[in-house]
């Protein structure tokens, strides 16, 4: 199989499909979304990003950290739809039907239907924080929640959901084998996912192939041409780390016979910069990972376990976050600058806009190499 993929053909091919990205995007430009995070003290004002948005990129979707009331005016008949969160020190509180009522009537109603808000996420990884009472919260919230918005007539237009860390797996590898971590399966999974599938809604999952890779598996996590993953138990070989991730998930649903809910991806992406020694943080590798993420995502192939499908997938992140704490890569997971200028190109830009960005980085390149002249000659 490495001598196909190694060919001139399928490097050929394989160019083809990255120029012809926009032409894709075009044509699915609701699978596609972005996190819209904003811990930062140098960003544009929302009804900026909103027009940039709208304008200048293929982006209908987009997905808050919180109910930002300046954010939600911003992208009120824009067209592009938005999921909101909740913030997890809110789930105990959620779980008051009068809490829950204030929250929709402060949150949503002033916005919609100007503003297509579509989803409402409650909490972020919360089982991965281990706090036992958000934990023991969070179905009775979300099911809280959806009864306020019953009440609105809103509960067929948006959707509840939460999205979770795949440390929620015990089991991973082969995917195969993926299962829920024990006694998180039955006592909080089992329920949620009872309430998923009675209002229709995903099953959102955040995973990261950057976190899991290292020098070894770095062809692996960037859908480069690799020998492959082999699982025994299915017979089917993995050639990029994100599928045995998504079918890890899909084989711990299906083990608790919920394998019909629809998985989405909530957050994925890869920095653009990172701390010395971490393997592949560099702009050409995170548009590498998040160009071909698209391609994959939207092409119908699906995974070994989920075949002939797509996945709504949410890239992380719309900006560089300046005051995010952590390690390097977590400030740089931004596929734009403060000033809307691309870190890197994935295909996401309007052709026009894309060219006239080129011809500024070209302008910027040529007027270095003239002053670079213009010093060697004195």
């Amino acid at each position: 199989m490495d001598k196909v993929f190694n060919t001139p053909l399928a490097h050929l091919l394989g160019a083809l499909l990255v120029l012809l990205a926009p032409i894709f995007l075009q044509g699915v430009e609701g699978t596609i979304g972005v996190n819209y995070g904003t811990v930062a003290d140098n960003l544009p004002p929302p009804v900026q990003v909103a027009s940039f948005l709208r304008e200048s990129t293929f982006i209908r979707r987009v997905r808050l950290f919180d109910a930002n009331p300046e954010i939600l005016k911003a992208f009120a008949n824009t067209g592009i739809s938005v999921t909101v969160n909740v913030p997890n020190d809110l789930i105990p509180q959620l779980t008051m039907l009068s809490f829950a009522q204030q929250w929709v009537e402060i949150n949503v109603l002033p916005y919609v239907p100007a503003t297509n808000i579509v989803r409402i996420l409650v909490g972020n990884e919360v089982i991965s924080t281990a706090n036992k009472l958000l934990i023991v919260s969070l179905v009775p919230a979300m099911e809280t929640l959806h009864a306020a918005l019953v009440e609105k007539s809103l509960d067929r237009r948006i959707q509840i959901s939460t999205p979770h860390f795949l440390g929620i797996l015990s089991n991973s590898s082969p995917p195969s084998t993926g299962k829920f971590r024990p006694g998180y399966d039955i006592h909080v999974l089992k329920p949620l996912l009872d309430f998923l599938r009675a209002t229709n809604s995903p099953f959102m999952v955040n995973p990261y192939p950057f976190f899991d890779s290292s020098d070894n598996t770095l062809d692996y996590a960037l859908f480069r041409p690799n020998s492959g993953v082999f699982d025994e138990t299915t017979q089917l070989t993995y050639t990029n780390m994100l599928d045995a991730q998504l079918d890890a998930v899909f084989s711990a649903l299906k083990l608790l016979d919920f394998e019909d809910i629809e998985i989405v991806i909530a957050e994925t992406g890869w920095p653009s910069r990172g701390d010395p020694g971490q393997a592949g943080a560099d702009a050409g590798i995170a548009a590498e990972y998040n160009r071909k993420l698209i391609q994959h995502v939207m092409s119908g192939i699906g995974t070994p376990l989920m075949p002939n499908r797509t996945f709504e997938t949410y890239i992380f992140a719309l900006f560089n976050e300046d005051l995010k704490p952590g390690p390097t890569c977590e400030r740089n997971f931004g596929l734009f600058k403060p000033d809307m200028t691309p870190v890197y190109d994935i295909g996401i830009l309007h052709p026009r806009v894309a060219n006239a960005a080129a011809n500024t980085d070209h302008s910027r390149t040529n007027l270095l190499l003239l002053l670079l002249v213009c010093f060697m000659c004195f």
